[in-house]
């Protein structure tokens, strides 16, 4: 009940220091072991943090209009 219950404060944003008040804990790393980042929570943080490194239309590739490029890419084939 106790781990529920500081997942359910970590997931609604509630600070870790004050989940530790409320669980009546000396020591943070205690309220650590309760609550522990679901999967839900890490995934999010992880597109929170991701760039989008691809661009938003496949057709507008810097590279692609480069000709000298492509023209060396295609001497490599032969």
């Amino acid at each position: 009940m106790r781990h529920s219950k500081a997942m359910h404060l970590l997931q609604s944003g509630v600070n870790l220091v004050y989940i530790r008040d409320l669980l009546g804990h000396v020591s943070i790393q205690t309220t650590e072991i309760y609550a522990r980042a679901d999967h839900k929570q890490k995934r999010e943080a992880l597109e929170k943090a991701y760039t989008n490194l691809i661009p938003e239309k496949a057709n507008e590739c810097e590279w692609e209009q480069n000709q000298n490029l492509l023209y060396w890419l295609k001497s490599l084939n032969k």
